[in-house]
Parts: C-alpha cells; structure tokens; sequence
C-alpha cells in the first residue's frame, strides 16, 4: 500500500515506517524535524529509514504549512494516512500551550482537510492513554466517558477524536484513533521517563520518582505498538450497525468511526520497571522520592479486548524484555560499555 506517515522521524512514527516498509509498503514521512528534543536523534532515525533500501520518500515540512501538506497529498492516492505527527509531553503542555494548540488542534485540522479533498481510504491517527485523567475505573475502557483531562495536552488529543468524528460523520471519512498507553523501547525519546531514568542510573545522578514511586504504568513496547498500528491501519473503519444513538458507545458510531485502546494490559508498578533498568544497566538508581506532580495519572490499566477482536493483536514483550532491548540500543546510542557481569 501507499501509506503517509507524519511524524516519521519521532518516535512511534519510525517504527511504524520501519515495519510497513519492512513488509513491502510504499512509505512517505513527513516531519518537521523540530528541536523539542535533540534533532539528531530524528536524523538518525531517518537516516535508519533511509538505508533500508524500501519504497522510502521523507518530506520535510511542517503541517501548519497548508501548501506543504498539499503538495505532499497531490497525485499521491495514499491508501493510508497514520498521523502521528504532535507535540507530546504532559509537563510541556503546562509551560507551554500554544504549541500544543498549534500542532495538535491546526495541524490536525489541515491533515484532516487534505484527507477529505483526497477521499483518504483511511485515516488512523495517535490519541493518548491520557485522555481518561481523572478516571479511576480499572482497567481504561473505550466504552467509558472520558470528560475530565488532569492536563491541556490530554485536552487537545480527546479534541482529535472529537475533530475526527465529525470528520467522519459530514464526510465519511473513515477515521481509527489509538489511545496510545505508554510507550518505551529502542530509539525511545529523551524528555520520557525510560530514557531519563537510564541516563541518570548510568551516570549514578538519582532519579526523580514523583508520587514518591507508587506509580503504576501499562508500559508498552514500542515494537507491539507498531505492529498494533499496522493492525488497525489494516482494518478499515466502518460504521457500527449496532450503534444505538440513545445509548451511544464513544468508541464506535454510526460514521465510519473508531476507537481503541493499545497497551500492554499488565500494569507494571513504577518500581518494577526501575529494578529492571537496574539489572540491565548493572547499577543500581539513586530515588528521589517526590510528591505528584500536578497533571500526573496516578495508574493506567489498557482494556484491549476491543482492539483484539477487531484485528487479532495483543502486546508479546514483557517488561524484562522489553527493558533488555531498549538498554542494548541505549547503551550503542550512548556509547556506554556493558557492564561485568560477575
């Protein structure tokens, strides 16, 4: 298939262009290659991308650019569009919104528009875990109401499914948004707790833990994340011949609409997944324990039946390993030698 990937030089974005590439698909990237965080770690990614000899194209643009994004749609009948393009970051929401306002709601938008005028097949698109906030009903589950975002960037990701339903609906437009839980692994980034976590275990700087450690997570492997977006990319939305309007289902609709939850479904405690960077570092953490951070969710727990029957995928690494994989790039990434294992 002829698939879009923005955002293809973040995080998510490169494995899912790495796996459809790796299975044949004609794969465009675009990205802004922003300095959120250290550029040249997205130009590594690309240049990952680049040398896997497959049916690559990277267009370099912004999407508040509307001309670029057009251009990037003209004669190019995407059977797919995955748009994982945003500004993430639940603390940065806190400092500065605008630039949540700009790429997650206009630069949205414009995707949106480009996919209506080229009567896109599929539009699949990132949300958040985050959208259910103050939510305390475990484990999350599609069919719940999530009206009470704890931060403005879980705000403006319950406002894409929103935006993408309408879409949808006025023009059916087939849209998937995936409740991404969070995600870690090789070519992690660095403003995200695994990645933080390992730099300072290395160097022997302590960690900070807020809610003084008693966090839980549906850490994620980044690799069944793609594989979970593929999946979905695959299974083309439609609409739900069981909606009932008086009772509506948020995460279905008589549109050619849907929504899944995509995480592990085995919340890890915060101190578990801390003792697996230890054994893999081979060093121990320094905690600092730390009060809740205002924003901060205290647990999440992914319910992914939904996302199961519909395509058949569920999560296959474990923690151990998964924490095993990332540390090994972890360590090339930055040089770091193994330690003796005695």
């Amino acid at each position: 298939m002829r698939i879009l990937v923005t955002g293809a030089a973040g995080f998510i974005g490169f494995h899912v262009a790495r796996m459809a590439l790796a299975r044949g698909d004609s794969v465009t990237g675009f990205d802004n290659v922003n300095d959120y965080y250290d550029p040249r770690l997205k130009e590594a990614r690309l240049a990952e991308l680049a040398g896997l000899g497959g049916d690559w194209r990277f267009l370099r643009a912004d999407l508040a650019d509307r001309a670029a994004v057009a251009a990037a749609f003209a004669g190019s009948g995407y059977d797919r569009v995955v748009h994982l393009a945003a500004q993430a970051g639940v603390r940065y929401s806190l400092e500065n919104p605008m630039a949540y306002v700009e790429s997650n709601l206009t630069g949205f938008t414009t995707i949106l528009e480009a996919c209506r005028a080229a009567a896109t097949p599929h539009l699949v698109f990132a949300s958040t875990s985050s959208v259910y906030g103050g939510n305390t009903t475990m484990p999350f589950a599609e069919s719940e109401g999530v009206d009470h975002p704890l931060q403005f960037y879980a705000a403006t990701k319950r406002a894409n499914e929103l935006m993408a339903h309408a879409y949808a609906h006025l023009f059916r437009l087939p849209c998937t948004g995936l409740r991404f839980f969070t995600v870690y692994g090789p070519w992690g980034r660095p403003d995200m707790a695994p990645m933080i976590f390992a730099g300072a275990i290395a160097a022997g700087r302590p960690i900070k833990l807020f809610n003084e450690g008693r966090h839980s997570r549906d850490f994620t492997y980044v690799d069944d994340i793609a594989e979970g977006v593929i999946r979905a990319m695959d299974e083309v939305a439609t609409p739900d011949p069981a909606f009932d309007p008086a009772h509506p289902d948020p995460a279905t609709s008589s549109a050619p609409f849907r929504l899944y939850n995509i995480g592990n479904s085995e919340p890890v405690a915060l101190g578990v997944f801390v003792a697996a960077l230890e054994d893999a570092l081979g060093r121990p953490a320094v905690r600092e324990l730390l009060p809740l951070q205002p924003g901060d969710v205290p647990d999440t727990f992914a319910d992914t039946s939904r996302l199961a029957a519909a395509t058949g995928w569920r999560a296959q690494v474990g923690v151990e390993e998964g924490v095993a994989r990332f540390v090994e790039w972890f360590r090339a990434w930055e040089a770091i030698p193994a330690p003796a294992r005695g």
